[in-house]
C-alpha cells in the first residue's frame, strides 16, 4: 500500500491511516503493532516516517512502547485510568485512589443539552448513573454520568461496574477514551445531592463538567461532578 502525494506531510498521512485502523478495531487493546520496518514496507515510506507517526500516537496515549518488545495498542487499566483521568488530590500530595458506590442507574430520554454534547438524535435514550466517590474514607464527590445507549447498549444491565468505567468501555464496548475535556466552576451544592457529601444545600463546591472523548474524536460520555473542596484540590500537571 502506498500513500498518495498530497498537502499533508507523509508522517501525518501514516498517523491518520494507523489511527483509522485503531478506530476500526484492526488491532485490539494490548495487541502489538507490526514492526516499524514492516509498516514502512507496507506503506511505501521510510522507517523514520513511520517512527514519527508512532511517536505522535504514543504521546497521545493511543499506543505504548514496551522496552525490548515493541509498540502496543494502549490498554486501560485500573491504575492507568485513575492516575491519568482522576484529578483530585490532597493539597501538595500524591494521587489518591477513590472508592466508589453506585447510588442509582436509570434510563431516560436525553435532554437537549445532552444531545448537543453527545451528538444524539431526538428521543435517544441514555443511562443516568449517579455515583458517590470516597477519598480517604470520606465522601468527596457526587458524580452524575450520562451514557448513551446507542454507544453502550444495555450498560445499565451490568451487574458490577469497575471503579474506573473506562476499563469497561474498552473491554465490553470497544470504546477507548483517549482524552477528556473538563470545565470547572465554583457553584452551590444542589439540595438533592447535598446529603451525600454531608453538606448543607447551597454550600460552595467545585463542579467539574467532563466530556470523555473516544479515539475517533467523538464525545461518548458526559458527566457532572460536585466536589467537596475543603480537603482536596483539582490538580493538573502541564508539560
Amino acid at each position: 500500500m502506498s500513500l498518495a502525494a498530497g498537502f499533508q506531510p507523509l508522517y501525518k498521512q501514516v498517523y491518520d491511516l494507523l489511527t483509522r485502523r485503531l478506530v476500526e478495531g484492526h488491532w485490539k487493546p494490548s495487541e502489538p503493532l507490526p514492526s516499524e520496518m514492516a509498516l514502512a514496507e507496507e506503506l511505501g515510506v521510510s522507517q523514520g516516517t513511520v517512527r514519527k507517526a508512532l511517536n505522535q500516537m504514543v504521546s497521545e496515549s493511543l499506543l505504548e512502547r514496551r522496552q525490548g518488545k515493541g509498540t502496543y495498542v494502549a490498554e486501560h487499566t485500573q491504575e492507568s485510568s485513575l492516575f491519568r483521568f482522576f484529578r483530585l488530590r490532597e493539597p501538595g500530595g500524591e494521587s489518591l485512589i477513590p472508592e466508589t458506590k453506585v447510588l442509582s442507574s436509570k434510563r431516560r430520554s436525553a435532554s437537549k443539552r445532552e444531545r448537543l454534547q453527545l451528538g444524539l438524535e431526538p428521543k435517544e435514550q441514555v443511562v443516568e448513573l449517579l455515583r458517590l466517590r470516597y477519598l480517604n474514607n470520606k465522601p468527596a464527590i457526587v458524580e452524575k454520568i450520562i451514557q448513551p445507549l446507542s454507544v453502550f447498549p444495555d450498560i445499565d444491565k451490568q451487574t458490577e461496574l469497575p471503579n474506573a468505567l473506562y476499563i469497561l468501555y474498552q473491554e465490553k464496548f470497544g470504546i477507548s477514551i483517549v482524552s477528556v475535556r473538563d470545565e470547572l466552576r465554583a457553584t452551590a451544592m444542589p439540595e438533592a445531592l447535598a446529603d451525600y457529601l454531608g453538606l448543607a444545600a447551597g454550600s460552595p463546591v467545585l463542579m467539574v463538567e467532563r466530556a470523555s472523548i473516544n479515539i475517533d474524536g467523538r464525545a461518548v460520555e458526559c458527566s457532572q461532578a460536585y466536589c467537596a473542596s475543603e480537603d482536596f484540590v483539582y490538580s493538573v500537571d502541564l508539560k
